[in-house]
């Protein structure tokens, strides 16, 4: 079974393993020096005696005390040697080192295939960046579409390092309060989140306009999906809270520019439109982050603001404080009223009282008189 060509082939090429010539390495002579393959084949006595074995005379020649013959010193030559003077050759001497570049290989500095391919990789960003392919009405408009997200991102990044500093400096801001910066974050984010889900319809609507001109061919709902998937996706994030609205529409612009970029690919738009789609969104993102990263901020430092909620419950409580006060003073004056006109009615009946007092002594004196008077005339008749 072993005497087949195929097993003989198989032998000779144990025997003869394939050898490459290369320059000394450290991890070239310890390949060199491994052990054979051990395989489940080389128990057979034909492979066996068909693999190498390693010379291991040098081994023997170094353990023994003589050593190996052709390492024997000639004393005589190394004196002869020795008493020659040195002389200068400086044409054959070289500052470098001749054991570097064997060891580590040789090194160009400025290497072309290197800078070439920086070269070309800046090359790339600056033509990606450039977008000299791109309308400048499409260019002009685009960029101007992006200044509201910048705006409303920069603003919402100062508004939080104001209130963080005014939370720092006892209250004191640069140029709002906590409160007023708070109120302005209040209307800043959900101007932003509005306007960010108009642009995402738009971006869907961008493909219905182009499947009634036909560009690319006609593709019917393939195309129309992208059209209400879109603002399906970005009207519902106005009545989310602030931070999962904008992570919405951050997925949102991102998933929208990969199909864009596929419909390019396809054909279905201009060759620019996906560079074009590109740059804008790098910056629409990056507001986005801007915001939530200003957000962020706030909940950090400023666990104690106060919110809409807060004034609200601070205005009713005013209210109701103020009517209580104005129902205390009204009760007051009525009660002070009242006791005004029990003091004028007891003052009357006091001076009636007086006056019948007084009428009643008048009519006493006048009934004595009388009296006296009766009395006199009966003394004088008698």
């Amino acid at each position: 079974m072993l005497r087949t060509t195929a097993t003989r082939s198989l032998l000779k090429s144990f025997s003869k393993l394939p050898t490459s010539k290369s320059s000394y390495s450290a991890a070239s002579a310890s390949f060199r020096n491994a052990a054979p393959l051990h395989q489940l084949s080389n128990k057979r006595p034909q492979v066996l005696a068909s693999l190498v074995r390693p010379n291991r005379g040098q081994v023997l020649f170094i353990t023994t005390k003589d050593g190996p013959p052709f390492d024997k010193i000639d004393t005589k030559a190394e004196d002869k040697i020795a008493g020659k003077e040195l002389e200068a050759d400086p044409e054959h001497v070289s500052i470098q080192s001749s054991a570097i570049p064997v060891l580590e290989g040789r090194t160009k500095e400025n290497d072309p295939e290197m800078m070439g391919a920086i070269k070309a990789d800046v090359a790339t960003i600056k033509e990606t960046f450039s977008l000299n392919q791109v309308p400048r009405e499409s260019l002009y408009i685009g960029a101007a579409g992006v200044i509201p997200y910048a705006a409303t991102s920069l603003s919402t990044v100062y508004l939080a390092y104001d209130i963080n500093h005014a939370h720092a400096n006892n209250g004191a801001g640069y140029l709002f309060s906590p409160e007023t910066a708070h109120q302005l974050l209040d209307i800043i984010t959900p101007i932003q989140i509005g306007y960010g889900a108009v642009i995402i319809s738009f971006l869907g609507a961008i493909h219905w306009g182009l499947e009634y001109a036909g560009y690319g061919g006609y593709h019917s709902y393939r195309r129309y999906m992208y059209g209400v998937i879109a603002p399906a996706v970005a009207w519902p994030t106005i009545f989310m809270p602030m931070e999962y609205a904008l992570i919405t529409q951050f997925l949102a612009f991102n998933f929208l520019y990969f199909a864009d970029a596929r419909a390019t690919v396809r054909g279905w738009f201009p060759a620019w439109y996906s560079t074009y789609r590109f740059v804008l969104t790098f910056f629409v993102g990056a507001s986005i982050v801007a915001t939530l990263v200003g957000h962020g901020q706030i909940v950090r430092t400023d666990s104690t603001l106060r919110n809409p909620v807060d004034y609200v419950k601070s205005d009713r409580d005013a209210q109701w404080e103020a009517l209580e006060r104005e129902e205390k003073e009204r009760r007051q004056a009525l009660a002070k009223a009242d006791e005004e006109d029990e003091d004028e009615e007891e003052s009357e009946d006091e001076s009636e009282d007086d006056e019948s007092k007084d009428e009643d002594d008048s009519e006493e004196k006048d009934d004595g008189e009388k009296k006296e008077a009766k009395d006199g005339e009966k003394k004088e008749k008698k």
